[in-house]
């Protein structure tokens, strides 16, 4: 299907058309997976060293074109160019950590022999490839959260069929161009794009061996129901924490609450939805906030000096808005913010947000921080394990003993120490309980996720 017929993509900061997409059919999408699925006979029988090869020069071709890919990222998702060259970067570690994690996809043997009966048995565990990978990605994260999922499906030997967000498909289209002009088969990953859910949701029922998933938590139940028995990855919704104590840093914390919310405007599944303030120092620590708020430029996301774009639509916008307008009738009070033009949302802080209010209990994709003072760190570990998500949490304290009962006693998937709860390494497990989904990703299990274990016993 020609590019120049289909989705018209548009700059969610000024409206201009940035480029457009081929309009996917389910046909497209069963015809894709059937080429995924013959290419995947043979791709299974690749050695570790072949696959490693083809990420490593993935990673290659993002660098020689990391400008036009930041680019185009800015101008179809609205983060700042700067944030963008940022995505890039950790793209090609993404890749390249997945060839490396590919070396290590080693088996194990277990001695039959420690139970009766089966003295000279020896049990030999080994990792194959499951076969065809179906992904989905948002539009916050088009490139890297792609290569999550492309890097480990191809390093166990995998084909990928994707479909990218709507409204941000140009990256991922880029990304196939550039796999093939290195010299990746066609059918080792191909891109379907396409609007509303038909795509996905004929994605989820074909023939594939596995769903990776990043999205919102209705959507991921409903893909899931519709997938059957398919294994599902899901990296789902979030509504995370910050807690800071009175021991912290208090300048590091403001400088994490500020950079950790309003990056690419609010809209990161593990970004500062929530900030704990102890009441020994909430006032000093919004001081702080409120002066870096203030700081922040909005604006064109290509402009170099630009901190803050816009978020994704007006429709976005105006529930963001709606959030805040109904948690400030319901007694929070307003220090900044708390308006928008078009898709470009003020920098917004709240303080004594209800427990009950909306933009508390759920999660929200925009620019606001949300203060909930407190004086008993067990208050906070009631409160938060009492919501549906369980992403990332961040804790800001030098007390080993607070670290560790929140290390042990918070119901989410991981604790940042002195760091924000959107602090991520590419190889590190990522991933929450809950709502917040299922499995894995960070490329070192998610290649494992992946696979299929086989046992031969002799």
């Amino acid at each position: 299907m020609s590019r120049d017929q289909g989705i018209t993509v548009r700059s969610p900061f000024d409206g201009s058309v940035v480029g457009t997409a081929p309009a996917g059919t389910p046909a497209d999408v069963t015809a894709a997976v059937a080429r995924a699925r013959a290419a995947s006979e043979s791709f299974r029988r690749t050695t570790v060293g072949d696959r490693k090869a083809l990420l490593y020069r993935l990673a290659a071709a993002i660098a020689e074109d990391a400008e036009a890919m930041a680019r185009t990222i800015a101008l179809e998702m609205g983060k700042t160019i700067r944030e963008a060259r940022n995505e890039v970067r950790r793209a090609q570690n993404t890749l390249r950590l997945s060839g490396d994690a590919a070396t290590f996809l080693d088996g194990e043997v277990i001695n039959g022999g420690v139970l009766e009966g089966a003295p000279d048995k020896t049990a030999y565990v080994t990792y194959e490839a499951a076969g065809v990978v179906g992904a989905i990605t948002p539009f916050n994260y088009p490139l890297n959260l792609l290569c999550h999922k492309l890097g480990p499906a191809i390093g166990a030997g995998n084909t990928v069929v994707a479909k990218p967000a709507t409204k941000a498909p140009l990256a991922a289209l880029r990304l196939q161009d550039l796999a093939r002009s290195c010299g990746w088969p066609a059918e080792l990953f191909q891109v379907v794009c396409g609007a509303g859910g038909e795509i996905a949701s004929a994605l989820a029922c074909a023939d594939i061996d596995i769903l990776s998933l990043t999205g919102g938590t209705e959507a991921g139940l409903a893909l899931h129901r519709a997938a059957g028995l398919k294994r599902c990855l899901m990296e789902l919704g979030g509504n995370d924490p910050l807690i800071v104590m009175p021991d912290a840093d208090l300048d590091a914390a403001a400088d994490t609450a500020v950079r950790h919310r309003f990056e690419i405007a609010g809209q990161s599944c593990a970004a500062v939805k929530r900030l704990y303030l102890h009441a020994d120092i909430k006032r000093a620590v919004l001081e702080r906030i409120l002066a870096r708020v203030a700081a922040l430029r909005t604006g064109d996301p290509l402009d170099e000096s630009t901190d803050m774009g816009p978020v994704i639509s007006e429709g976005a916008a105006a529930e963001v808005l709606r959030r805040v307008d109904d948690a400030v009738a319901a007694g929070a009070k307003l220090l900044a913010g708390g308006t928008r033009k078009g898709t470009m949302v003020v920098p917004t802080v709240l303080d004594q947000v209800p427990a009950d209010a909306e933009i508390v209990r759920e999660e929200t994709f925009g620019p606001v921080l949300s203060v909930r003072p407190f004086t008993d760190p067990g208050s906070v570990i009631t409160e938060v394990n009492a919501g549906r998500y369980g992403l990332q949490a961040g804790v800001y304290t030098n007390d080993h003993r607070l670290v560790m009962r929140f290390g042990r006693e918070l119901r989410v998937g991981g604790v940042m120490v002195n760091e924000g709860p959107d602090f991520r390494l590419e190889h590190v497990p990522f991933g929450g309980v809950k709502a917040s989904g299922l499995g894995r990703e960070g490329v070192r299990i998610a290649i494992r996720e992946m696979s299929e274990s086989k046992v031969v016993v002799m």
